[in-house]
């Protein structure tokens, strides 16, 4: 799935299935939505949505996350910190996470030995993988020099 179209035919199906109505303020969500990039917590979508509509209440950006991660147009992702950030799904390969626990910082990455072997073990013991994430937590080069000019401060 890689275009818009093909994420309106996704989301008008499920729409349609579930009994739910296309409004304009769910449509303003969404577009909202894909236009960014990266890892956002429902609060930082509401904040960009209530820039165009003031009137959208917090509840209904998070009523539209849900709906959007249960057709499959968005990942739920949680790194730890207890907020739940959303990522697109739509047109992006797959690929795994490197998060540092001090700033919180994010980097998306991809590794073609890494994803062999895991095939690999999972062949091994006898699985079939149809999904999988990996999330490396620690600190960034940033944080790392920031730690080490300050020996006294908590590394996370």
């Amino acid at each position: 799935m890689t275009s818009t179209a093909d994420r309106d035919e996704v989301l008008s199906r499920y729409m349609a299935q579930h009994g739910l109505k296309s409004t304009r303020q769910r449509s303003l969500i969404i577009d909202t939505f894909f236009d960014l990039e990266g890892h956002h917590t429902v609060e930082d979508l509401w904040a960009r949505v209530r820039k165009q509509d003031a009137r959208v209440s917090v509840a209904t950006v998070y009523r539209t996350m849900k709906l959007l991660a249960d057709c499959g147009l968005a990942h739920p992702r949680n790194f730890g910190d207890g907020q739940t950030r959303y990522e697109a799904a739509v047109g992006r390969h797959h690929h795994d996470h490197l998060i540092c626990t001090r700033c919180g910082l994010i980097v998306e990455f991809e590794n073609d030995r890494i994803e062999a072997l895991q095939d690999a073990v999972a062949r091994k013991h006898g699985f079939t993988v149809v999904s999988h994430k990996m999330e490396l937590y620690g600190l960034c080069r940033n944080c790392q020099r920031e730690v080490a000019a300050n020996p006294g401060q908590s590394a996370s």
